[in-house]
Formats: structure tokens, sequence, C-alpha cells
């Protein structure tokens, strides 16, 4: 309720509140923009789907329904997605965010239950019934929007944009087919399906999310606030920056998912951007999962993607501030 009264004054001044339906699959990095979200004054979250990725389906939707008990969060719906890929099962990646998906930290589950309607059908409903003025970002694997593109083709019609944290513009990805980024790389033909069928949408890529590393210090510190939701991230983060510091030798903590949110929430934050036509390779024994850029235009293939290469990192460091502090 308080989080509605504080949109509605938001609107009373005249600012945009946004209205977003997040896909995810919680995950450390997940749990962190979600909570963004939920924080931003300007932003309703109408509905949390999940999807098979960092970690089972049925483990990123508990997740999502233990976020929202940090957040002291009621009637934001969850709706469970695909529990593997278009074709294959799917990659997952418990190394880093541990078995449960949140760190191992025995967080408690959510006396909260998912809705019974599938995430593909939910979005499609959700979308129609409010066209034009929902956005849809999608922070996991694309398995979801592809499942709702098949049954909808002019799903893109129905949302005001969508933004992607996904791909590897420079082929500098994260997975074992190293041009590969691990969201695109999990479900291959379902990103072939969203770049191939979604018009035009916004991708944050893994180069720029190393591009926007937070300090290792600075991360620190917005585990020591007295709120649920930096003791939260205190526990689901122990055991990910010991993993970051000690065997990856990571000096800063990268966050792909809340960067993208921040995209979303505030667009004015990117200050360079392109546009350029991009496709998703499905087969190369090495190249599996890789977007593949079309640099000058040979293909002739209209732009489908702004690539944002760099944002206010004052700007994003604020954000997080409002978020946990």
């Amino acid at each position: 309720m308080a989080k509605l009264i504080f949109a509605e004054a938001a609107k009373n001044l005249g600012e945009t509140v946004k209205r977003i339906i997040i896909d995810c699959d919680p995950g450390i990095d997940d749990a962190q923009a979600i909570m963004m979200a939920y924080q931003h004054p300007n932003v309703i979250i109408e509905a949390i789907t999940t999807v098979n990725g960092n970690v089972d389906v049925e483990k990123t939707t508990a997740n999502a329904l233990k976020i929202l008990d940090v957040l002291d969060a009621v009637g934001v719906p969850v709706y469970p997605g695909a529990k593997m890929g278009l074709v294959e099962y799917g990659e997952n990646a418990s190394f880093f965010h541990g078995e449960d998906g949140l760190g191992d930290a025995s967080i408690p589950v959510s006396m909260q239950k998912a809705e019974e309607e599938l995430a593909a059908l939910a979005m499609i409903r959700l979308a129609k019934t409010f066209p034009g003025e929902l956005e849809l970002i999608a922070i996991g694997p694309l398995t979801n929007l592809a499942l709702a593109l098949h049954l909808e083709p002019n799903l893109p019609s129905f949302f005001k944009q969508l933004v992607v944290m996904g791909g590897a513009y420079l082929a500098q990805g994260n997975t074992q087919n190293f041009p590969a980024e691990f969201n695109i790389f999990a479900d291959p033909e379902a990103a072939k399906v969203v770049f191939d069928r979604w018009p035009e949408f916004t991708l944050v890529s893994w180069e720029t999310t190393l591009d926007h590393g937070l300090p290792m210090d600075l991360f620190q510190g917005f585990l020591n606030h007295d709120n649920p939701r930096s003791a939260f991230l205190k526990q689901i983060t122990k055991n990910m920056l010991a993993i970051a510091s000690e065997k990856l030798k990571r000096t800063s903590v990268y966050a792909a998912d809340p960067l993208a949110m921040a995209v979303l929430i505030e667009p004015e934050i990117v200050l360079d951007s392109f546009y350029k036509y991009v496709k998703v390779e499905t087969h190369g024994s090495m190249s599996r999962g890789m977007t593949v850029v079309d640099w000058l235009g040979l293909s002739g293939g209209k732009p489908n993607v702004k690539i944002v290469k760099r944002v206010d990192s004052d700007r994003f460091i604020e954000l997080y501030k409002l978020t946990f502090e």
C-alpha cells in the first residue's frame, strides 16, 4: 500500500510512473534489480515472471517470492515460466549464485504463493489488458518471451518498450563458448526468436556491465545499513564476493541486472548508445549463443537493437543508494 501511495504522489507531481514486468531468473543480481525497481518511487512492478536460468525455475520462482518478502511487498504476482530452453535444457550458474540461487544463504521459504497462470500467457494477457502502458525488462534467458512471441506475434506492439540484459556485442562473453554471454547462451534458440521478431529493443550487454563495475569497497558499504534489504544483500552475496575476489581476482562487483534496470527506470542515464542489426548464432561449436553485430551494414538488415555503451556511473551509484540505504 505504501508503495502505491508513493507512486501516486509522484504522479501528482507530474512525474512519469513506470509500470513494469520483470522477466527474470533470481539469481543474486536479479534480486538486486528487483529491489532497485521496487524501491524507486516512480516504479510499480505489475508482475514478475520467472524462468529456468541461474537455477531451475522452481527455485527462481521461490526466490522471487523471498525477495518480495524482504521488501514487505504484497500483491505483486509471480508467474512461473519455462522449465527448460526451447530446444535444450539450458545452462545454469549455480557455481556463482549457489545451489539455491541466492548464495546458499538459507533464506526462509515465503508464505506467499506463485500464480497458476504461466509466465508467457500472463505476459500476453497483461500486455493486451494495458496496451502501450507496460514496459518489459528481461534479465534472464529469453525463453518466456520467445514462447509469448510464438503465441502472440504482435506482442511487441502492446509494450511501451523492452530492455534486455544480455549479449556481448564485442564477443567478450562469460561462458564456455567464449563469445557468448550467459543469458543468451542459456537458450540461444529463444534469443534468436526475440532478436528476429522484436522490431527494436534496448540491449545492456556484458561488456557494458564490465565497464560499469562497482568498486568492491563501495559495494561492501551497501551491506551494512540497518534495514532488511541491506541485511539480505549481505546474506546472499557472502559466497559470491568470496568467489569474485579470491577465485576470479576481481576488484569490482559487476551488477549486470541492476545496470539494465537502471537503464529501464531512468533512460536518461544512458550517455552513449548506437543502433545495429544483431542476430544470434545457434550452431557454431564455439560461437553458439554469440550476438553477431552487423557493424558495416553488409546484410542490409534494419537495425533492431539499441546497444547501450556507456551510462552515467554516478547516477547508477545513486540508484544503488536509493535501494539499500
